[in-house]
């Protein structure tokens, strides 16, 4: 570094982003050094480790240049030449800062040949990660291989026939497939954190949905877990009956014929688990299970396998005595591997069944196609075990895609095939009738297919145990819902105190026994999951905003929502009541969050579609002008232009409640804008603050709007700039609204009068309407109920925005009560009935309730004598003679003895005196109809009359206070060229 790159060292460098620096001599040369690198990085966030290869170390050493030994002053030149950028290097954004202000973690998908290590703080203890196989792939097909297959898949190929069969399957499994596809596509949109489908959905559709949608997810999964748990009870007691503690009893009696015609009754006697052998057995499973889950990923990793491996031997022992069943006419119903029996179970069957799911004319049960989709469809679920533990996973973008995917695919071609093999293996009558007829084809006996039935449904609610907690906890530390709280973990820990509230749920659902009304519901709980997968990889796509960049390509937006649409049909095949009831449930959880749970801001598609919305909005209004009938005040609120108010309060508290009163029912915007003299260099960060403090002054106030602060070296100019750039196209503030300068002549602000009518003007200039607000003090809240009238002085042609207020006015809780007067002047008796005729007209085709009452002046030119009621008027009139009359000798003077014309406001200007009496004399007069017919009206609306050309602005202030003198509450009112109301429907 050059010595002239900075000139002292003992002068005071300024700090850039909140950085401090101090000048540093070595060896004569100046030098920046940073103080907080100056022995290190901070205790609390130390840089341990970093080990980076190839491109990093080559990076590093491009950036710092050559290394000549140990040079300190080499050292300190290369670290220096960094800070000139005003931002961190490279190592430390790596190693201690992110770009969103938390701590990166440990990238979850390095490439090959990197080995990054970055540990910030206390050394953590090295948590086992999962991959592909055992993360995800594994706990996928043991949730999707359950009960089902075992001893239902082969009476729904009997009951649909082979064709509908496949059909069946395709269906289901097609919406599994894309929503896997979805699935795969936001988790490859960066680093995923807990919590699985939860933080891939609250992430694109908001913390609402995504907590609603999360907690019904959970639900099910514990829910899910019990369900499995007892499936695995009743097969063990059905296997072993002397295992039951309570065996049951129940006598069939059927009508038989015997070979010589005689009928005769058959009694028989079966045995089934007692209720109370499935709850003690369904308890102690459920507490062992818990005990795995305890030990961590690493301990379930190890088990897992061993609930695995046997259901894929049963599987391959019942594909092996397919092939080996012995091809028979018989009166077996097991024919082999036949194209006859093939053909026979083509078509499907549908009929009644009693609830074991035997054929009987008279049972409660009819089947059809809808009623199989609710009966199979749970056999595809389960692909969402491995994504729910990707807290776990090494790698997350790479191993949710490639594990989700290859068990839904695996288990999708498993199913279709066994449609083949069980069409051709037995005679429709054998596949309804025989639930075991995967046990009795297994090779080499049956006992296998109890093993594998035991095994895999434990092995499912092993799963649904280990991911339920795990979304649990993931929810809480979002900390979105405070009650909540308590199911917390700190990062890489295990959840136990949700795995116990999940485990007190799933014993809770065992002792119940009874799962046939729950079952339903946890179908939908994961369609709902899916259906919100699929939506959120919809609008993310749609939207394809900068950030979404998916490593899976191979997605589209209308396979997301063909996805999304299969899943609230298959919703409604199911069971409309029970999708009724689990969307209220998902809607109540919704609703309670939006009232009790903290604000998010994730990013999520919803922020990134009404961004997208507003701008296509915008651009479709175009820049011509909008239509009277779709024209909405948005004022430009001027918070600070005058006035004394605290330090602390950014916008004077009234004007806030009238910028409510342009509204109807709320709807509308405003832009609360102030101003800061001074240099914008300097006062940068001061305005930001300001900001944030207008705006949250304004959410306080319940006001629709957005805050702006302006830095210019003057008000004028500030309020030049805003009035010139504010807005977009027609989205633009349209009404200019701030308040009378009441305190110029108390406080003696001589500098008021000159910007007052330069913002005037400026307005004017830019066709912007206004209005001014006098007496803003005593404007009434949003409580403070306001009876009299409501009365406007309509005395030139606004397009109708002082009516249009009026009525805005009449909207409102403090001025329903009042009425409407509208004055006009006439200056002839003669045209008196006319006018009112017509005004009376005008506003019956605007649909405006108001009595119309004329008043007739001979001449504004003429002064008469006002009468004894106006003498305040009479005695401001007199005074403001005084001051005018003084100030204008003041001027004559000045320009005298400088032998300059007359100047005012740093401008030449003309008086014709004449005309200066005129204005006095008109806004004296309209102060005198006003005190006469309004002096008890709620409030006062009256036309703004124009700065005349040429006057100083001292002038105009005084026109001003005579035309508002004793009025407590009025708006002076001007339009611009365009009319905001019409009469046309």
């Amino acid at each position: 570094m050059e010595n002239g790159e900075i000139e002292s060292a003992d002068e005071e460098v300024p700090s850039h982003g909140g950085r401090q620096y101090r000048p540093v001599v070595s060896h004569e040369r100046s030098v920046v050094e940073m103080i907080s690198m100056e022995s290190g990085p901070p205790p609390e966030m130390q840089l341990k480790d970093i080990r980076m290869e190839s491109q990093s170390e080559n990076l590093h050493n491009t950036m710092e240049g050559p290394s000549h030994g140990h040079d300190v002053s080499n050292n300190f030149q290369r670290e220096s030449k960094l800070e000139l950028f005003g931002f961190d290097s490279l190592v430390n954004i790596l190693g201690l800062k992110s770009m969103t202000g938390e701590q990166i973690p440990t990238p979850s998908s390095p490439r090959d040949g990197e080995d990054i290590s970055i540990t910030v703080g206390s050394p953590k203890v090295a948590v086992p990660k999962s991959g592909t196989m055992m993360g995800v792939f594994v706990p996928c097909l043991q949730n999707i291989l359950g009960i089902i297959y075992y001893i239902r898949f082969s009476w729904i190929v009997g009951m649909a026939g082979i064709g509908e069969a496949l059909l069946l399957v395709a269906f289901c499994g097609s919406c599994t497939f894309l929503t896997s596809i979805s699935l795969s596509a936001i988790a490859t949109n960066g680093a995923m954190k807990g919590g699985g489908p939860y933080y891939l959905i609250g992430r694109a559709l908001g913390p609402e949905v995504g907590v609603s949608i999360g907690l019904c997810f959970f639900l099910g999964n514990a829910v899910a877990g019990s369900m499995y748990v007892l499936g695995a009870v009743e097969t063990f007691l059905d296997a072993v009956p002397s295992a039951g503690f309570f065996r049951e009893s129940v006598t069939l009696v059927s009508n038989s014929t015997s070979t010589n015609g005689t009928a005769s009754e058959v009694i028989m006697t079966v045995s089934t688990p007692s209720l109370h052998d499935l709850q003690v057995y369904g308890v102690v499973v459920t507490i062992l299970l818990c005990f795995i889950v305890f030990g961590g990923v690493k301990i379930i990793n190890r088990v897992a396998p061993a609930f695995l491996i046997p259901v894929l031997f049963s599987l391959f022992c019942i594909f092996i005595g397919t092939f080996a069943a012995p091809r028979s006419n018989g009166s077996s119903g097991i024919t082999g591997l036949r194209s006859e029996t093939f053909k026979d179970n083509w078509i499907p069957a549908y009929q009644r069944t009693t609830n074991a799911g035997i054929p009987d004319p008279e049972g409660p049960i009819y089947w059809n196609f809808n009623a199989l989709v609710g009966l199979f469809f749970p056999a595809v679920t389960g692909i969402m075990a491995g994504s729910n533990r990707s807290a776990s996973l090494k790698d997350t973008q790479r191993s949710i895609p490639v594990g989700t995917l290859a068990a839904t695919l695996s288990t999708s071609f498993l199913y279709l095939v066994s449609v083949l093999l069980f069409g051709a293996l037995a005679t429709r009558e054998e596949l309804l009738t025989n639930r075991l007829l995967t046990a009795e084809v297994a090779w080499p006996f049956p006992a296998i297919i109890y093993v594998g039935i035991i095994l895999s449904t434990l092995g499912a609610a092993l799963q649904s145990l280990t991911g339920a907690p795990r979304l649990l906890a993931a929810i809480a530390n979002d900390d979105i819902l405070p009650v909540l709280k308590y199911f917390k973990v700190t990062e890489g820990g295990e959840p136990y105190l949700a795995t116990l509230f999940t485990a007190f749920i799933c014993i809770g659902c065992v002792i119940i026994g009874n799962l046939d009304l729950i079952t339903p519901t946890i179908t939908m709980f994961f369609l709902l999951c899916y259906a919100g997968v699929n939506l959120s990889c919809f609008l993310l796509d749609l939207l394809d905003a900068p950030s979404w960049r998916p490593r899976w390509k191979f997605h589209h937006w209308s396979l997301s929502l063909l996805g999304a649409s299969m899943c609230i049909v298959i919703m409604f095949l199911i069971s409309w009541s029970f999708t009724v009831v689990s969307l209220a449930l998902a809607s109540l959880i919704y609703y309670y969050v939006s009232i009790k749970g903290k604000a998010g801001d994730w990013g999520d598609g919803f922020k990134s579609a009404y961004f997208q919305l507003a701008l296509r909005s915008l651009r479709s209004l175009g820049a011509n002008q909008v239509h009277p009938k779709n024209w909405y005040p948005i004022p430009l609120i001027f918070c600070r232009p005058w006035g004394k108010l605290p330090e602390n309060v950014p916008c004077h508290p009234k004007l806030a409640d009238f910028a409510n009163c342009m509204k109807k029912k709320g709807r509308g915007m405003s832009l609360f804008v102030s101003i800061i003299d001074g240099d914008y260099h300097e006062l940068a960060e001061d305005a930001k603050t300001a900001c944030r403090q207008l705006s949250t002054y304004i959410d306080y106030k319940r006001c629709e709007g957005v805050a702006e602060i302006i830095v210019a070296p003057t008000m004028s100019d500030g309020f030049r700039g805003i009035v010139q750039t504010m807005g977009l196209g027609n989205l633009k503030p349209n009404i200019v609204v701030m308040r009378y300068p009441e305190i110029w002549r108390r406080e003696n602000l001589t500098q008021i009068p000159s910007t007052f009518v330069s913002i005037i003007n400026d307005c004017i200039i830019a066709n912007k309407a206004v209005v001014i607000v006098k007496g803003l003090d005593e404007w009434p809240g949003e409580y403070q109920r306001q009876f009299g009238t409501i009365d406007l002085y309509w005395i030139v042609r606004d397009g109708g925005l002082m009516l249009l207020l009026s009525q805005l006015l009449l909207t409102k809780e403090s001025f329903e009560g009042c009425k409407i007067q509208v004055f006009c002047i006439a200056e002839e008796d003669t045209e008196a009935e006319e006018l009112k005729a017509d005004v009376k007209k005008f506003l019956y085709d605007l649909r405006m309730q108001a009595e119309v009452i004329v008043i007739t002046m001979k001449s504004w030119e003429s002064h008469v004598d006002i009468g004894v009621q106006q003498d305040d008027s009479a005695e401001a009139f007199v005074s403001a003679q005084h001051r005018i009359a003084s100030y204008l000798a003041e001027m004559k003077e000045t320009a005298e003895r400088e032998g300059k014309p007359l100047m005012a406001d740093g401008k030449q200007v003309v008086v014709n005196e004449q005309q200066v009496d005129k204005f006095l004399y008109t806004t004296r007069k309209l102060n005198s109809t006003i005190l006469r017919y309004s002096r008890m009206a709620a409030v006062v609306l009256v036309s703004l009359p124009p700065p005349p050309l040429n006057h100083p602005a001292y002038f105009y202030m005084e026109y001003m206070d005579l035309l508002v003198e004793n009025v407590p509450r009025m708006l002076i009112v001007r339009g611009y060229r365009r009319d905001v109301v019409t009469f046309f429907t």
